[in-house]
């Protein structure tokens, strides 16, 4: 592999998805003088031979074929021109080298089709927008499609959602390769919050409700605030004007996650940015973000994240 960050190589092909295509280049391939640390390299690489044109009627040119496919790090598939089209063998065999060496893929809502026609999916968890799940889960019946999450890292494979989920997804990579500072960072640029909450469960159309939904925010950024608390379901609901039954049934319409599911995840949140920005030891952070001791926050984190908190501010802790 090549050094870190190493090169990123962004498909495009005939028919291509312009705003998943954007969503790569804007976090991969614009200049960050934010940063004083190597930025990953780009290279646009052909998917087609002869002209090549993207949604919107605009004409694409490419820095190189396939054969950059050998040198990159990470390969981002931008969606797929046509669901129905299998995508080139020749595209098919070079992803499987690159995976097989051990580069990283990342897919933005339907060019996990491609991921699938390659078979590096099978045995695995993987998403794609809502609207496609099924078909995904029935042509490809290997595969463990969850349609409720923005995307799902699979360690060397990530898939995300449908079209915004692919900035989700490659945030998440950022994430992984320079710690939540300098995600966050990419995020204020791209002016969005660097975390959304809950899946792509909250856009799927459903029903009318009789009566308007009721807003979970200020419950939410109230849970924030009183992280160091024991929250528990029944403070929560009381606190949205609901019975505890109602209230567990609106948060998964919102979220697509559990009232515990998703006060971990906000503990983890709330513990790696201590872990980055503040000299704090782990018995304060622990107790800040309401875990009963150190040793249960270790425990936690070091399944959450794959390292112990300690490691973790070695790597991305400011220095």
């Amino acid at each position: 592999m090549n050094e870190f960050p190493g090169l990123v190589a962004i498909l495009a092909y005939d028919g291509l998805c312009t705003f998943e295509f954007g969503i790569a280049i804007e976090i991969f391939a614009l200049p960050r003088p934010e940063f004083d640390f190597a930025w990953y390299r780009h290279c646009v690489v052909a998917v087609d031979q002869g002209p090549m044109r993207a949604l919107g009627g605009i004409a694409v040119t490419a820095d190189a074929g396939h054969e950059a496919l050998g040198e990159a790090g990470t390969i981002i598939i931008p969606g797929w021109r046509n669901r129905d089209e299998p995508p080139p063998q020749a595209l098919l065999d070079v992803l499987c080298k690159a995976h097989a060496r051990g580069a990283r893929l990342l897919s933005i809502c339907s060019g996990v089709f491609v991921l699938a026609a390659a078979g590096l999916l099978d045995g695995k968890r993987a998403t794609t927008h809502w609207r496609y799940c099924d078909e995904l889960a029935t042509r490809f019946p290997a595969i463990e499609v969850d349609s409720a999450v923005l995307y799902v890292d699979s360690g060397q494979v990530i898939t995300s959602a449908g079209s915004a989920a692919g900035i989700d997804a490659c945030l998440h990579l950022v994430e992984r390769d320079f710690g939540a500072h300098t995600s966050n960072t990419v995020a204020r640029r791209l002016v969005m919050a660097p975390l959304r909450s809950g899946g792509q469960a909250q856009f799927i159309p459903a029903p009318v409700a009789r009566a308007s939904r009721h807003d979970l925010a200020p419950v939410l950024d109230w849970a924030r605030e009183h992280l160091s608390e024991s929250l528990t379901i029944p403070e929560m609901a009381a606190k949205a004007l609901m019975s505890d039954r109602t209230f567990l049934r609106r948060f998964s319409e919102a979220t697509g996650m559990t009232p515990k599911g998703w006060l971990q995840h906000a503990r983890m949140t709330q513990a790696r940015s201590l872990l980055e920005s503040t000299v704090l030891n782990t018995e304060q952070i622990a107790e800040r973000c309401g875990f009963a001791s150190a040793e249960s926050f270790r425990v936690a984190f070091r399944k959450a994240v794959g390292l112990a908190p300690s490691l973790y501010r070695d790597g991305f802790g400011q220095r």
